[in-house]
């Protein structure tokens, strides 16, 4: 029996080209969706027919009720090794094996990068006005070097920002709940006592946190109030953990000098979306992971999670 693949929200038409697929010939046929499927019904009618299904981690959530809509899945593919938007609880009552990939950590952080760095030399404004012919110089950078970074979660890739800061000659400061002052001190950071002390004094606000109960909208009107009016806030995590009509409203007041995101609480981010034209505001289609490297990665080890699956030995099950 020839299992059926799909692969979801292949935006850009690459995962064909980034694995050998081919090592499925005859045991499995692949057919690759470049199109986003924003509801169940949607899913059900284009995979419904499928055992096997890979995803990009969180594009395509699979709740429970999602799983009843797709009785002849066998196997589910998510890249990374955790996947918040699968419900793993129902996938086993329904019979479906989930497993996953590995992932490069190093993308997200470079990114958060390219955010903060758009945002202090106004790059995106700058490079319109020299293409419309524009004014030429029309803004003041913000420095780097000197001002401080205040990192709200100081785990692995809040880590590596600390030690880039660094190097750009920044004071680093941390909070998280939990953060111990040694373990910050010894990744070149100083724990701030509350995240009010951090936000307050921070010139640049990155945030690397897991979002759950006790960071869902841990950033909203009183936090954003408490940043300095100079200061830029970057979110390259979650974005539930940041109040989005708080940060609407603060972007459009003016309580911060500007914020950068590279993710939002509906993907892909909807046409009408007044973030989409927001004053200050730099905003990316959900690109931290979205590198040549880490979709080779991706996809290579979805077709060899496929392969241990038909031999009965299913490996990086998560769950």
């Amino acid at each position: 029996m020839v299992l059926r693949c799909a692969v979801l929200d292949d935006y850009q038409g690459v995962a064909r080209g980034l694995a050998d697929w081919d090592r499925l010939a005859g045991r499995v046929e692949t057919r690759f969706l470049d199109g986003h499927l924003d509801s169940h019904d949607a899913l059900a009618e284009a995979v419904g027919d499928c055992e096997v299904l890979v995803v990009m981690r969180e594009r395509t959530p699979f709740p429970a009720e999602l799983f009843g809509r797709l009785p002849k899945l066998r196997l589910l593919v998510t890249s990374g090794l955790r996947n918040a938007a699968i419900d793993l609880a129902a996938a086993a009552r329904h019979g479906v094996t989930v497993c996953g990939t590995g992932s490069n950590s190093e993308p997200p952080v470079e990114l958060a990068w390219a955010l903060i760095l758009g945002l202090a030399r106004q790059v995106v404004p700058e490079n319109e006005a020299l293409r419309t012919g524009g004014p030429w110089q029309q803004s003041l950078g913000a420095d780097l070097h000197g001002r401080r970074l205040g990192l709200l979660g100081l785990g692995k890739t809040g880590r590596r920002m600390a030690r880039i800061g660094a190097a750009f000659g920044m004071e680093v400061s941390a909070w998280s709940r939990h953060l111990d002052p040694a373990t910050a001190t010894e990744h070149g950071a100083r724990a701030a006592a509350t995240k009010e002390e951090l936000l307050e004094g921070a010139d640049f606000v990155s945030v690397h946190l897991v979002l759950g109960e006790g960071t869902r909208n841990l950033i909203g009107e009183a936090e954003l109030r408490r940043m300095r009016p100079t200061a830029y806030l970057v979110n390259t995590s979650r974005a539930g953990i940041v109040d989005q009509a708080a940060l609407l409203r603060a972007l459009r007041e003016g309580w911060i000098a500007g914020a950068g995101a590279d993710v939002f609480a509906a993907e892909p981010l909807p046409a009408d979306d007044p973030l989409r034209t927001a004053p200050r505001f730099l905003g990316l289609p959900h690109l931290g992971y979205v590198t040549r490297r880490n979709y080779e990665g991706y996809f290579t080890q979805a077709v060899e999670d496929i392969e241990a699956y038909l031999a009965g030995r299913p490996v990086r099950v998560l769950g």
